[in-house]
């Protein structure tokens, strides 16, 4: 069992944080982002994000950097006028594309928190819950479940363990709660359940 981090460090040195450029409809949301980064900033955890100066990427990478974090954003060159807008924040690496988007991201992080966010931040974490079931690699990975967003995801999980799609043991890969405290608190102490699909030497994957 991991030991709880106290509240000036985290043995997570830095976590990769998934979720969305555009701004959402209420303030819950964009409290929840700042929270995050403020709690990063408080365990000396690092930041790898999707390199974004707007939206939810915008408010968590800055509060971050201010707070005097490294800050690692990871971006497709096709998305830089889209999604950054003014000064950049921290350190931006333009890649190629999505997929490099993608490997760098995780490469960097030590874990994964999704933010409540659209298709893009929900296609990230699920495939790091893929990799995270089928052995590729051992990392954790929580949602930032804000006001009940994530609910319908949720059920949808233990609806797949009903129905025998998803083993009871992999329905624990994913970490969620409503709070960003709280959450970090439950991966530090996170236990693995499951038992990974191959062993993970068996994947061709760099630097995860």
């Amino acid at each position: 069992m991991r030991e709880m981090g106290d509240e000036t460090g985290s043995e997570f040195k830095q976590i990769c944080v998934f979720c969305g450029s555009n701004s959402d409809n209420r303030t819950v949301f964009s409290d929840a982002a700042v929270e995050l980064g403020r709690e990063l900033v408080k365990k000396r955890i690092n930041l790898v994000y999707g390199g974004g100066s707007v939206g939810l990427m915008g408010l968590i990478s800055q509060t971050v950097y201010d707070g005097g974090c490294h800050v690692l954003g990871v971006i497709p060159k096709a998305l830089v006028p889209i999604e950054i807008s003014g000064e950049t924040v921290g350190e931006v690496k333009v890649v190629s594309n999505m997929h490099e988007r993608k490997a760098v991201m995780a490469g960097q992080a030590d874990t994964f928190i999704a933010l409540p966010g659209g298709y893009g931040t929900m296609e990230e974490v699920m495939e790091m819950i893929t990799w995270s079931q089928l052995g590729i690699h051992n990392k954790l990975v929580g949602l930032l479940n804000v006001d009940g967003y994530y609910n319908s995801l949720l059920e949808l999980f233990d609806n797949g363990v009903r129905e025998g799609f998803i083993k009871p043991a992999s329905r624990h890969i994913v970490i969620s709660s409503p709070n960003a405290t709280e959450l970090l608190a439950k991966m530090e102490l996170y236990t693995p359940l499951h038992q990974e699909v191959v062993p993970r030497q068996s994947w061709e994957v760099m630097n995860l």
